[in-house]
């Protein structure tokens, strides 16, 4: 084919100069079957790809092997179908081709679905199936006291979805645990997950010289779900800005008061119900239902493996003579421990086992973390409710009052309730609330009048057992 400027020449000559195609010809020494062609013959310009031929491509054969391949792909390698076993079940359904024919299909098939070779997919910024996950410290309250939960939150950046577990500690047995009820809540497996540099799963940081090493614990539970990991650099925050955002909006969103907690699994079901009730919303940029976007973004994860991954760390613990051995910085007391050089603790993320070396359990219980409570400073939220007694039945700490206290305070009467609330103060000196509440008809003054014009037997029968859900 000649080139542009040549084209345009023999253009020029036949039509300008008025040349016949001889001249032309004798002229720039080219063929005459060329001199006619680009002379009278109108070059436009022609797409230059060409469309796959063959039946795999003209016929639904590559359309069902695609959808085998990417159905496959989800799967760990050992559980994916043969080229062989492809073929043969394509030739149940009819197929009349070749072997070499299904597996160069194939082999094309997976060089154009190879993330390592598929620029366009690189360089997207949220690519479908990838999470992001972070840590954050929420407040709840849980038998009448404050309770410091850590929020496990996975973000899918594709669709903006969110996933949270609330966790009683950071440490690795709640964080392997967290992303285990994170992949049941989502579905499936995300394909790579980034973090930052969370001491369970990594090791040693990020250096200008070497990769982030990640402890073997996370190693192992990784290749049993198959994720792939990015771990940021050190202090950049901004590289898992997502799963940062979905934090602060959990929070801000759901504890802008501190939410009652009966349990950890009760918790972890109201918020997976809160989240997904969120996705009926537009997406931030994409004005799309993010319901929408995280349908189609599921597809994208991988399967959960069929056998559940045990989350637990073995302990080789010292104890001394007075039957304590120490666990999570705190000195738990073990009966009988002193009687063994030393014993092991088997600890989930809630709970431990003292194990003798014999293997005999000696004694099962919570954690030390799992008590780890703080007050709420009542005495001081009742002089302010006393300065404003109209305040008590809309103040943000009226659901955490017992039930008896918070029927007792209830009354219509300003003037009355501010006399209730100085006589609850008072008892608050050498009492805390739960026994003010356990003991009310003694400690009460008025108890004999019945202020209520109410039988207590049947009021404390329909009294809820628990504290209200959020």
């Amino acid at each position: 084919m000649l080139a542009m400027s040549d084209i345009n020449c023999i253009k020029h000559l036949r039509n300008k100069k008025g040349l016949s195609i001889t001249k032309i010809k004798e002229t720039l020494g080219i063929n005459w079957r060329t001199a006619k062609k680009y002379a009278d013959e109108n070059q436009l310009p022609k797409s230059k790809i060409k469309k796959s031929k063959g039946m795999m491509h003209s016929e639904k054969w590559g359309q069902i092997v695609s959808d085998w391949l990417f159905e496959d792909s989800k799967l760990k390698k050992k559980l994916r179908r043969t080229k062989k076993q492809m073929f043969k079940d394509l030739q149940d359904l009819g197929f009349k081709g070749s072997y070499r024919t299904v597996c160069y299909f194939i082999t094309d098939w997976e060089n154009s679905h190879n993330e390592e070779l598929d620029k366009g997919h690189e360089r997207l910024e949220h690519p479908p199936s990838e999470a992001q996950v972070d840590f954050g410290v929420m407040e709840v309250v849980k038998d009448g006291e404050f309770v410091d939960t850590h929020a496990l939150v996975m973000s899918y950046p594709y669709s903006n979805a969110g996933f949270a577990v609330p966790l009683p500690s950071e440490n690795q047995e709640c964080f392997l645990e967290g992303l285990k009820l994170l992949f049941k809540q989502s579905g499936g497996v995300p394909r790579k997950i980034r973090i930052d540099n969370l001491t369970p799963a990594v090791k040693k940081v990020r250096s200008k010289t070497e990769e982030a090493q990640l402890t073997d614990a996370f190693i192992q539970f990784q290749n049993h779900y198959g994720f792939g990991v990015q771990v940021c650099n050190p202090r950049k925050g901004n590289e898992k800005g997502s799963v940062e955002n979905k934090v602060g909006y959990i929070r801000y969103n759901f504890f802008t008061t501190s939410p009652v907690m009966n349990s950890y699994e009760d918790f972890t079901e109201t918020l997976r119900v809160q989240l997904e009730k969120d996705r009926n919303r537009l997406h931030y940029e994409k004005e799309v239902l993010i319901e929408d976007l995280w349908n189609e973004e599921k597809d994208y994860l991988l399967e959960l493996p069929e056998e559940d991954y045990p989350v637990f760390k073995e302990i080789e613990a010292k104890v001394n003579k007075y039957n304590e051995a120490k666990l999570d910085n705190t000195l738990i007391h073990i009966p009988k421990a002193s009687n063994y050089p030393f014993i092991y603790l088997v600890v989930t993320w809630d709970k431990y086992k003292a194990v003798s070396p014999d293997g005999e359990i000696l004694f099962e219980d919570f954690r030390p973390y799992m008590n780890k409570k703080r007050a709420i400073p009542w005495i001081a939220i009742f002089k302010d409710w006393i300065r404003k007694p109209r305040a008590v039945s809309y103040s943000r700490y009226q659901k955490y009052l017992p039930g008896r206290i918070n029927e007792y305070l209830m009354v219509e009467d300003l003037v009355v309730r501010k006399e209730r609330l100085i006589e609850i103060v008072n008892l608050l000196v050498t009492h805390d609330i739960k026994r003010i509440n356990e003991e009310f008809y003694d400690l009460i003054s008025g108890n004999n009048e019945n202020p209520f014009g109410l039988d207590w037997n049947e009021y404390d029968a329909l009294a809820p057992t628990g504290g209200e859900q959020l």
